[in-house]
């Protein structure tokens, strides 16, 4: 991977690697205030899980302590896909049907199959 592309590519800051990015389709989407400040909490709660992780492995914490933090955290993961997936069926998906554009079905099921790996 180049140095520009990377996890935190942001298409909208580096229009160079748009086109290329793998992790960056180049669309965007507005959410509503209440989805943003679900989702954001979501993350905020996980970010602190995963520094409680961090803090639980530098003070040498016991590995199945460790595992089950990790699980939790795999949970909160997963359960924030499940909200985000949810609506983007509710709006992306059903809006580009309504709009005839069939091709977002075709994303969707990409999308799928790119989660259940």
């Amino acid at each position: 991977m180049s140095e520009n592309q990377n996890i935190d590519c942001c298409c909208e800051e580096k229009a160079e690697v748009a086109d290329s990015c793998p992790y960056c389709s180049g669309k965007h989407k507005e959410r509503d205030e209440a989805e943003f400040k679900n989702l954001m909490n979501r993350l905020k709660r996980i970010e602190g899980q995963v520094r409680g992780v961090e803090g639980m492995l530098e003070n040498n914490a016991y590995c199945t302590d460790i595992l089950m933090q990790v699980s939790a955290i795999t949970c909160a993961l997963n359960s924030f896909n499940k909200a985000l997936l949810a609506n983007h069926m509710k709006t992306c998906v059903a809006e580009g049907i309504r709009k005839g554009d069939d091709s977002v079905i075709d994303e969707f099921v990409v999308t799928l199959q790119k989660l259940m790996k």
